[in-house]
């Protein structure tokens, strides 16, 4: 029920009864005009009882409160702000829907002092709120801010109308002037109700103030972003123009068509092509986008060229292996004269995978001299096998990406080799040679050994994942083989990773069958001589072999048997050609020119301080010829021949050794202090390292000391200790062979490399004498001539030697050949 009232002081005093309208997301201030649409039952209920009991002015008031939640559908007392404004009712018009829109004017603020029992809507008491009319130079200088501020708000805001400016310019009145700019402002609805609650009109103006700077802020980072997106899109706009334009013009040329049909090529080709699920998401995803882009861009080459990479590899395209084990040792024995060992594990792998379903493929190392056939024994498997073969040369290779590929975020990035090669081969199950494993280096780029140990995994290479592709492929078909001189460069991981069969020289009698049956006739063929009647004679092979050639294979007898049919085919040219040719002896000796070597390299005298060592290099076996001299001096020990801390330290064990069994040897102590003792191994410009020239040297040192001769068809190997042992080394089937190469009738070996014998062959076994050895007195015992060798090492040994001269006089006289 409303209650009139005389004046506003004494409506302040007894206060005022009036119904309230909760309102949801506005808040009506004094002097504003809003239109509300009204549903709600209590909502109704309050405008009609406003309507009901007009006031003294003829003018339905009622309180206008917001609610403190807008989603609230039932609100209590407690939901609704108890500070609101008291406003008029100008217009009242019922919907058909039920619902009511009414037209408020804003006049003036009221607290809520309590609310009245009443079911049907909210009655309230309220207290008027008196505007502070306050007037100074501060608040003047306010107001002209407030003005300001507000003018350049309406320039940015293009939301409220200009002609606002002018109404808002013309209020000079604080308080009408926060409350009529503050209802155009987007403020949250709890600063609207702080304005509303705050009393003070200066107050009012310092907070809208504040809160307009900044909206003014936020509308000028709006004004640039727009100005931005504006130029964005007129640049997108302007592309796209122009691509259009692009593509008519390339419509007319036909090449547009073209990018038409090589995509349609594509898709052709991914729905016949079998990929793994990834590869084949990959391309369609890679394919959405070649769409999109303008085929003369770089980026369409890219990604065309990524995609005929994925297509083009061999995911599921194998070739059929030939699992017939007889006819695949036919193939490799038809290719391939000797070479056992390989070729039994070629034959085993065979056999299992023919009892077993998928067997992983094996990872073979190849090691051993040049020239013994690694590379051509691959090629030969391939063939045994029914496979493709495809070969990768490591040598000098230093940059990882070699191997794993480039990202493509490079220009001009690629797949590593191994991919490529894969693709080269077109099936899955190549045998796959990586030649020269051990001559990878390192550097800045990254080890690319690192890289093949995941490739040479067979528990990891199922899923090898390219750089460049950045997909799994599986390479844990292709059968994998490596060859190497040495394994010493080769990592420890990566030797752990491979099944290492060793390759060793040839001899004499094997030379010359794989000249017979391979090289003449290959030789014969690639010099245009194989209509011709050429013979060879058995003679004349041994001759280029020992004179011509020392090598552990058969590469530089290849060269030399080249140059004997160059040379006849000269003479066919020049004097016609003739039924038979024979090449002798001599005649392959006038083709091939002054011989180059001295077939034999053994000492063609028993001498003193001279030695036949053995040793191995990357080439095979070789001779090692040690000297030891002594001369006046003051006992110092020197070692020249360019040789290695190892066997510097080998050479001083020995002197060591010599000089704790001076007595027994038979030599007078004062020689290690009046007399310099020489140990030197010719051809002193080649590098030469290891310790199995320890028993050479001791040996050496021995005999220039007690002028006893060393024999000059006894070749020796092994490590020395203080004590006198002989260790074991390696090698030694290249050892047995450069004996039996030069010569030599016995040689003596570490009695631990004895189980190391089978391995030599039973040609070589049986031309040389072989003796095991345990201590240093057994090597000298077989390499010294002794009267008797059975006593040398014991007491009085110095009675013992051949020379019959005393130690003294021995050390004195020069050293001289033995008569």
């Amino acid at each position: 029920m409303f209650f009139g009232r005389d004046d506003k002081k004494e409506a302040q005093k007894r206060g005022l009864t009036i119904p309230l309208l909760p309102l949801r997301d506005i808040i009506v201030f004094p002097h504003m005009v809003v239109p509300l649409f009204v549903g709600r039952e209590k909502s109704i209920a309050a405008l009609k009882d406003a309507m009901a009991h007009k006031g003294p002015d003829d003018k339905a008031v009622i309180l206008l409160a917001a609610q403190k939640k807008a989603k609230t559908n039932d609100p209590s007392p407690d939901d609704i702000f108890h500070f609101g404004t008291i406003g008029h009712l100008i217009q009242l018009l019922p919907l058909p829907d039920g619902t009511m829109k009414v037209l408020v004017e804003g006049v003036r603020r009221a607290k809520v002092k309590k609310f009245h029992p009443n079911d049907s809507f909210f009655m309230v008491e309220v207290d008027e709120v008196e505007e502070q009319l306050e007037k100074s130079v501060e608040l003047e200088a306010l107001v002209r801010s407030v003005h300001s501020v507000f003018e350049a708000f309406v320039k940015l805001n293009k939301r409220i109308p200009p002609e606002m400016l002018m109404q808002v310019a013309s209020i000079d009145d604080p308080a009408r002037l926060a409350d009529t700019i503050v209802a155009h402002l987007s403020l949250k609805l709890n600063d609207k109700q702080a304005l509303l609650e705050t009393e003070s009109p200066a107050k009012r103006l310092e907070k809208l103030y504040e809160l307009m700077q900044g909206e003014i802020e936020i509308l000028q980072v709006e004004k640039k972003i727009r100005t931005r997106v504006k130029k964005q899109m007129e640049k997108t706009q302007k592309e796209y123009y122009l691509n259009e334009q692009m593509q008519a013009i390339q419509k007319e040329l036909g090449e547009r068509d073209e990018f038409k049909n090589e995509i349609q090529e594509i898709e052709e080709k991914l729905k016949n092509k079998r990929m793994s699920k990834e590869a084949t998401l990959k391309v369609k995803k890679e394919l959405k986008k070649l769409r999109m882009m303008s085929p003369m861009s770089a980026e369409a080459t890219v990604v065309r060229n990524y995609i005929d990479w994925i297509i083009s590899l061999p995911w599921y395209d194998e070739t059929q292996d030939r699992l017939d084990v007889t006819e695949a040792e036919r193939v490799l024995n038809e290719d391939h004269y000797g070479l056992k060992k390989p070729k039994e594990r070629i034959l085993e792998y065979l056999a299992v995978q023919q009892l077993v379903k998928k067997l992983k493929g094996p990872v073979l190392c190849f090691v051993g001299p040049p020239g013994v056939g690694k590379t051509s024994l691959a090629r030969s498997i391939a063939r045994a096998t029914g496979r493709k073969f495809v070969r990768l040369s490591l040598g000098g290779v230093r940059d990882e990406a070699e191997i794993r590929g480039h990202r493509r975020t490079y220009i001009g990035a690629m797949p590593g080799k191994l991919i490529q090669s894969l693709k080269k081969a077109g099936s899955n199950n190549p045998v796959f040679l990586l030649d020269e494993i051990d001559k990878m280096s390192t550097d800045f780029r990254g080890d690319p050994s690192a890289a093949l140990l995941e490739v040479l995994d067979p528990e990891q290479n199922h899923n090898f994942n390219d750089h460049y592709l950045d997909l799994d492929y599986d390479l844990s078909k292709v059968m994998f083989i490596c060859t190497a001189n040495t394994m010493h460069n080769i990592p420890g991981p990566l030797q752990d990773r491979m099944e290492v069969i060793r390759i060793a020289g040839y001899t004499e009698p094997e030379k010359l069958s794989i000249a017979r049956r391979y090289l003449i006739p290959k030789e014969q063929e690639a010099n245009g001589l194989a209509d011709l009647k050429i013979d060879i004679t058995n003679d004349a092979l041994k001759t280029i072999v020992h004179r011509y050639t020392r090598e552990s294979g058969v590469r530089s007898l290849e060269r030399e048997i080249g140059g004997v049919f160059r040379k006849i085919a000269r003479d066919v040219l020049k004097n016609g050609k003739r039924d038979l040719i024979e090449v002798d002896r001599k005649q392959a000796m006038k083709f091939l020119g002054t011989p180059r070597f001295r077939y034999g390299v053994a000492e063609r005298e028993d001498q003193v301080g001279i030695v036949t060592g053995l040793a191995w290099t990357e080439l095979g076996g070789e001779i090692l010829t040690t000297e030891a001299t002594s001369m006046p001096g003051k006992g110092k020990l020197i070692i020249t021949g360019k040789l290695g801390e190892v066997m510097q330290e080998s050479a001083q064990a020995a002197m060591s050794y010599v000089r704790s069994r001076a007595e027994r040897f038979g030599i007078d102590r004062k020689v290690f202090e009046n007399y310099d003792i020489h140990v030197h191994l010719p051809e002193g410009a080649i590098p030469k390292d290891g310790p199995s020239a320890g028993v050479t040297m001791a040996t050496a040192l021995v005999s220039a000391l007690t002028r006893v001769p060393v024999r000059r068809d006894v070749a020796m190997t092994g490590e020395i200790t203080l004590r006198g042992r002989v260790l074991p080394i390696g090698g030694l089937k290249e050892k047995t062979l450069a004996a039996h190469r030069a010569g030599i009738k016995t040689v003596l070996i570490p009695k631990a490399n004895k189980k190391d014998l089978k391995d030599i062959p039973l040609k070589i076994r049986k031309a040389l004498r072989i003796v095991p050895v345990e201590f240093v007195d057994d090597v000298l015992r077989e390499a010294l001539l002794l009267e008797k060798p059975e006593e040398f090492g014991r007491k009085g040994a110095g009675d013992n030697l051949k020379t019959g001269l005393s130690v003294t006089e021995a050390v004195s006289t020069p050293s001289s050949p033995a008569s």
